[in-house]
């Protein structure tokens, strides 16, 4: 687990002034990375997010502007992903953050350097940060568990294992899109109606979002060797935003006796921008686990966890529609909620994950479930927030919903902040559903 450093100090500045905004996500003390590309340019390459402007990570590393780990974490920052990157150790990520730090500092030898480097943020296009070679959905918002569950099973909400293990699935590496990815409503089977032993064929009336975030595995275990609780966040390179898209009327016809499939396949969206744990240090609070409920096993528990284990991470969901653009109304938020409330947390996920031998590797993704908090207007999706679409969500423009419609944009974003320390954003993860094709 990373350390508060210099790296940290609040009353940093850059040279980029846009860096020392009041109300920037992208400060000196968070320094997130991206794949992306400059407006007029082909190709894709590595950059950090600083204000308003990216730094082109592929052209720093051709000046050689520092030595050792940073050096060398930097030279892995020439290629098309960011996997290189991911695939070394906390020492190289430190050293290399450190290094940035000090280099877009007010006052650093190297800003004549590094101006020519910059673009604007704005007009960029972004892909994926990494090569996404697996993908596991894990559940571990025990208040969306026992809400979902209640829908169905109102006397026994939450099944058994819940409270001994992180429930997860394998989920779709190949549908993963980043940020402004539009995407068609699925279609698939649904349950047959009430009289009929046959399900029919449609497009989707339940389509849901999921607030979530995204854990990407740096570097990663051989196969067959586990990884220790207390050694767990060391192969963890940082977190974006994730909306895993959900189908609910699918998902209620296949997700017995194996899970979800289909319901979920058709679209994951992530932010493009991946927030290193330790930008994320001064957020750290402890572990939470309410005296009446199980503790964890000694493999997903440890004193170090239970300090630290879990981030004050804030996240929010908001709406707009075609209607609500066309009369320029802003997006409306239609909950927020906090990592913090999660009844897991990263490192347990990571430990969970290898117990029985299998191996992540660099640039695999690991996600959340959906973040629900305890409270009304912190859920973390619509089958919550309208008990299964019998409660319609009012819209201040005029419009409800129960689910999802065509054309409508989801907008989630996560942030940090805490008294004495510099507030840091994730960025916006945000995508538009199409019509079914």
């Amino acid at each position: 687990m990373a350390d508060l450093n210099e790296t940290h100090d609040p009353d940093l500045d850059s040279w980029v002034e846009s860096a020392n905004d009041d109300d920037c996500c992208f400060p000196i003390q968070n320094l997130p990375y991206a794949m992306y590309r400059p407006e007029g340019e082909a190709e894709y390459r590595a950059g950090v997010a600083i204000g308003r402007h990216i730094l082109d990570l592929r052209k720093l590393a051709e000046l050689h502007p520092f030595s050792g780990l940073a050096q060398q974490a930097l030279d892995a920052c020439r290629g098309s992903s960011l996997n290189e990157l991911m695939s070394l150790d906390h020492e190289h990520w430190s050293a290399l953050r450190l290094a940035l730090s000090r280099a877009l500092r007010r006052g650093s030898s190297l800003q004549q350097a590094l101006q020519p480097l910059l673009s604007t943020r704005a007009t960029a296009q972004f892909t994926l940060p990494a090569q996404i070679g697996d993908y596991t959905d894990f559940y571990i918002s025990k208040y969306h568990a026992t809400t979902v569950g209640s829908l169905f099973r109102p006397d026994n909400p939450l099944l058994p294992n819940y409270k001994w293990l992180p429930i997860g699935y394998h989920g779709r590496a190949s549908s993963i899109n980043v940020s402004g990815a539009d995407f068609a409503r699925p279609a698939g089977q649904v349950r047959p109606a009430p009289g009929s032993d046959t399900p029919s064929y449609s497009p989707s009336q339940r389509l849901d979002y999921e607030l979530e975030l995204g854990v990407f595995i740096g570097c990663g275990n051989a196969l067959g060797q586990r990884i220790p609780i207390d050694e767990a966040e060391s192969h963890v390179f940082g977190l974006c935003i994730l909306n895993d898209w959900s189908a609910r009327d699918i998902q209620a016809w296949e997700y017995q006796p194996l899970g979800p499939f289909l319901a979920k396949s058709f679209a994951s969206t992530i932010s493009p921008w991946v927030v290193t744990l330790e930008a994320l240090a001064p957020f750290r609070t402890a572990f939470r686990r309410d005296e009446s409920d199980p503790q964890p096993l000694a493999y997903l528990s440890s004193e170090h966890n239970t300090l630290n284990g879990a981030f004050d991470i804030q996240l929010e969901v908001a709406l707009s529609t075609r209607k609500s653009r066309a009369a320029r109304h802003d997006p409306h938020v239609l909950a927020r909620s906090n990592l913090k409330y999660a009844y897991w947390n990263i490192a347990q996920l990571v430990a969970h994950h290898t117990v029985n031998g299998c191996n992540l590797r660099p640039g695999d993704l690991l996600g959340t479930g959906t973040l629900s908090g305890p409270d009304a207007g912190q859920e973390g999706c619509l089958l919550e927030m309208t008990r299964g679409g019998k409660q319609c969500v009012a819209l201040p423009w005029g419009e409800d919903r129960s689910f999802l419609e065509d054309y409508d944009r989801v907008i989630m974003r996560a942030y940090c902040q805490k008294e004495g320390h510099t507030s840091i954003g994730f960025g916006d993860c945000s995508a538009t559903v199409l019509p079914a094709i």
